[in-house]
């Protein structure tokens, strides 16, 4: 039986701003996709936070135009 945890992927600026929400639901453990359009965004870091259950992970990524 696959768990299932309640998963949250999003978006934030350096100030720490949440910019969008790119998952919020119930998942099946697994690998999964998610695909960001960003067009609107300026150049610069950013952050994003996945949580998955008690899971919690945020990493730095970088837009260029």
């Amino acid at each position: 039986m696959e768990k299932k945890e309640q998963v949250n992927l999003k978006v934030y600026d350096l100030l720490g701003r949440e910019l969008a929400v790119l998952v919020n639901e119930v998942q099946e453990a697994g690998s999964h996709r998610v695909r960001f359009a960003a067009g609107e965004l300026p150049a610069g870091v950013y952050f994003y936070t996945l949580r998955a259950g008690d899971f919690v992970q945020t990493k730095k990524m970088c837009f260029i135009k």
